[in-house]
């Protein structure tokens, strides 16, 4: 058993000499398994994918959901990621940066997803992820809201509720909430 840590130990100076005396980075099971994940993605053409501190930090991205029907239909909406290192068996952290009228993400851009919460299991992955926030644009569900108000309109006034998501797109107020432009 000695042994095997001095072999161990000797490579590991091998490496670092022939890195220039630079220590190498191990990679995290949350990292290896999100570069697993990220290199099997099957995003739809609607959804991107960026790295704004880099491709060397993977643990940190944002998607771009651009619904191609339904009520949010052409607006654009970004999402950061923000993955743990225990990741799979954390479900990462999800914010909606673009302020949204939506029943299941409230103002401060939290998102209500089962799949982030409760219902996260390590077997799900970021396409889950990101196929669920995809379908929250297309089929918001007011039976589990963050943002009460449109829960409520959403629920019994249909019309209503699409005429604010239009005022909220196009740059407007909905009640008195200003809304920025995300046609």
């Amino acid at each position: 058993m000695i042994r095997l840590f001095k072999v161990k130990e000797k490579q590991r100076e091998l490496a670092e000499n022939a890195n220039g005396g630079v220590p190498i980075k191990k990679q995290t099971a949350g990292e290896l398994r999100l570069h697993k994940d990220i290199s099997e993605l099957n995003l739809p053409s609607s959804c991107t994918m960026t790295f704004p501190n880099g491709k060397d930090n993977l643990m940190n991205f944002e998607v771009s959901i651009r619904p191609d029907e339904g009520y949010y239909l052409g607006g654009t909406f970004l999402f950061s990621f923000q993955v743990s290192p225990i990741y799979p068996h954390e479900a990462p952290k999800v914010k909606c940066k673009t302020k949204v009228y939506h029943p299941n993400i409230d103002l401060e851009g939290n998102v209500c997803l089962n799949i982030l919460r409760e219902d996260w299991k390590p077997v799900l992955s970021i396409n889950t992820i990101i196929y669920g926030l995809y379908h929250l644009f297309t089929e918001p569900n007011w039976e589990d809201p963050l943002n009460h108000d449109a829960a409520a309109v959403l629920r019994d006034n249909p019309k209503m509720f699409e005429s604010n998501v239009r005022r909220a797109l196009s740059g407007g107020y909905v009640g008195q909430t200003f809304f920025q432009r995300c046609i």
